[in-house]
């Protein structure tokens, strides 16, 4: 199965597919002639002796120095390693890969003047998973990610180093490194050589900002609908009321993601043995927040996380270097499509409609473990005191929060000049993403958490079952972690609920029965 690339069709969903399935990709016929023109009107201009920035030009505040003729293709290998210059950790494979294929997209449009044969070996490398290696830190998400695409074209020109990756989801770290030059004739592939214009072309990009937020995007529209099946059970367990839920409120408030949690909770509930247990003289006229407002909060998320989709959405299928290329119209434009604040935003405001999923779900933990229920042990620890239960894993719910509330805060908001200040307001877009990146992998670990605490404090309640949706979570969580009885080493039951978000079971699981949206 292949994925055709034109520029301007790529989707989340397409993404998922290419990532999940290891799917080849192929220019289309109409992107080839796209590139081919815009390569061709490079050279002209060249032919003629056009000054035009970072072709006939230096970068940045060398913008004014005119480069000669025969410097042209040193200049562009000069600004592929002098801009190699990230740090800190490598990025996660994945991301990686998903970076290539996002530039490879950009490229497709036709309007950066790259030749064909050099993005054929993007795609060649991209086909048999020879995954540069790239430091996740360096870039000011101006000008693009300079540092980090650098790193990705120093693997094109055979310097650097690259993995040959099996599994780019393998987070044991076990594929080899090996030198690109090595790698790419492993494959039969020869590094580039990069003419004019080439360079920048390559590296002038939004691609690691809109490959982390691509890949969260993806992950947050499966996590509040996790979101909602732990709350739920977390409903169901602390005997709450569903009152609250209905649509009739919700109506004279129509927010969107308002409705829509609220509908997903009544069809996740629905047939409830346990509600209709307490259904008749409860003495509880509403719940606490973190379960009475569950439609409002994580309704708001709901939508703050359609819109950055959104915005992410038209990232993926622009046009995102300096200068671009008009073939058509034999004129080229020099402007700021490279900026990463359309990105940095949105990312900053995911991370906080993600990190608030995590604090309402931590709340419902302590409701779960702190007592005040009076059909549930402190701590839903069988002989109290002797053992200690889930007391911990509040704890560990908490921490996880409490580093999300740092990490929340808007890298946006934050500018350095650089290059003397020719670039003299940038977006930090990439620290935006990986901020966001951090906090999804947080709040996965909290709504698991809930979900096995909550599974834990529905065994006080049986034999009542939970509902049409609560209850198939419920035993998938059971198949794998045995109830607890007495104090047991706790990670080896949250690294098997980690497998199991990673794993999506017990979303497609009740999806399966239950139409959630």
């Amino acid at each position: 199965m292949k994925l055709i690339i034109d520029g301007n069709s790529l989707t989340f969903e397409k993404i998922e597919n290419f990532l999940k399935n290891n799917l080849q990709v192929e220019l289309s016929n109409n992107a080839k002639k796209n590139i081919l023109q815009s390569r061709k009107q490079v050279e002209e201009w060249i032919e003629k002796g056009e000054v035009i920035y970072g072709v006939t030009t230096g970068f940045g505040d060398f913008s004014n120095v005119r480069i000669s003729k025969n410097d042209l293709k040193k200049l562009q290998e000069n600004l592929i390693i002098s801009h190699s210059a990230g740090v800190g950790e490598n990025l996660p494979p994945y991301i990686v890969k998903l970076m290539m294929l996002l530039r490879v997209n950009a490229l497709a449009k036709g309007f950066s003047g790259i030749k064909l044969e050099t993005l054929q070996l993007l795609i060649d490398m991209i086909n048999n998973n020879i995954i540069p290696v790239i430091p996740s830190q360096g870039s000011v998400g101006a000008s693009g990610d300079l540092a980090p695409l650098a790193h990705l074209v120093l693997a094109m020109i055979g310097k650097g180093d690259v993995q040959i990756v099996r599994n780019i989801f393998d987070e044991n770290k076990s594929a080899k490194t090996y030198l690109a030059k090595t790698a790419l004739k492993k494959f039969g592939l020869k590094p580039v050589s990069l003419d004019a214009k080439e360079g920048l072309a390559l590296i002038n990009g939004t691609q690691m900002m809109s490959a982390f937020a691509s890949y969260i995007c993806i992950e947050a529209k499966k996590l509040i609908k996790l979101a909602d099946i732990a709350s739920s059970l977390s409903h169901e367990a602390l005997l709450s009321t569903d009152k609250a839920f209905d649509l009739r409120l919700h109506n004279l408030r129509p927010y969107k993601g308002q409705i829509t949690t609220a509908k997903n909770i009544l069809k996740l509930l629905e047939n409830s043995e346990i509600r209709k247990s307490h259904i008749e003289n409860d003495p509880r006229v509403q719940d606490s927040y973190s379960i009475r407002c569950i439609p409002q909060i994580h309704g708001a998320s709901r939508d703050a996380i359609d819109y950055v989709c959104s915005q992410v959405n038209i990232e993926l299928n622009s046009v995102t270097d300096n200068p671009l290329i008009f073939a058509k119209d034999k004129d080229y434009i020099s402007g700021g499509n490279f900026h990463g604040q359309p990105l940095a935003l949105p990312l900053d405001f995911m991370a906080i409609a993600l990190a608030e999923l995590a604090d309402i779900s931590e709340r419902r933990i302590d409701r779960l473990t702190n007592g005040s229920n009076d059909k549930l042990p402190k701590f839903l620890a069988k002989e109290g005191g002797l053992n200690s239960g889930y007391m911990i894993a509040q704890y560990t719910a908490a921490s996880l929060v409490s580093e999300n509330k740092v990490l929340a805060h808007p890298a946006s908001v934050d500018s350095i000049p650089t290059s003397a200040g020719k670039e003299d307001i940038n977006s930090m877009g990439s620290i935006s993403a990986r901020k966001c990146f951090q906090i999804l992998s947080n709040v996965k670990k909290v709504i698991a958490l809930e979900l096995m605490v909550a599974a834990q404090a529905i065994d006080f309640l049986r034999p009542l079952k939970c509902g049409k949706g609560t209850e198939i979570a419920y035993q998938i969580i059971r198949s794998k972690i045995k109830p607890l009885t007495k104090d047991r080493i706790l990670y080896e039951d949250t690294k098997k609920i980690f497998e199991l978000i990673d794993s999506e079971i017990i979303l497609k699981s009740v999806e399966s029965k239950v139409k959630i949206d």
